[in-house]
């Protein structure tokens, strides 16, 4: 298990997935967006845990459209209160799912020269 754990970054328990404390901190720790790099870093941050708060792309669609070529970069009040629903919402469920059914676990990974990031996830025969 504590292999597991220090592979995938998110604790395993008899409950479902938690996210670990260090993507926990990161998040609720992210200031407010003053640049186009910072809208792209939260929404990378953001991204990863996306499939589990509901309704991502609607609300963070306002911050996505900020970051096309042609849109001039003003982060107004709404793109402030998005950044902050988007942080509230990942911030407040810390256990994201619970396994249920047979169809078993998909395992998502992403890894560069200096990180390895996974998900594990329940495989969904209704997609």
């Amino acid at each position: 298990m504590d292999l597991m754990n220090r592979v995938f970054r998110q604790y395993l328990d008899s409950f479902g997935i938690e996210v670990g404390p260090k993507k926990m901190d990161a998040v609720k720790s992210c200031p407010r967006p003053l640049s186009l790099t910072d809208i792209r870093s939260f929404l990378g941050l953001a991204g990863y845990y996306r499939r589990f708060v509901e309704g991502f792309s609607s609300i963070a669609s306002p911050l996505t459209t900020l970051t096309q070529k042609k849109v001039k970069f003003v982060c107004s009040e709404a793109c402030e209160k998005i950044f902050q629903e988007l942080k509230d919402r990942l911030t407040s469920a810390p256990v994201l799912t619970l396994p249920e059914g047979t169809y078993g676990f998909m395992v998502y990974c992403d890894a560069s020269r200096v990180d390895l990031g996974c998900t594990l996830m329940l495989r969904d025969l209704n997609l």
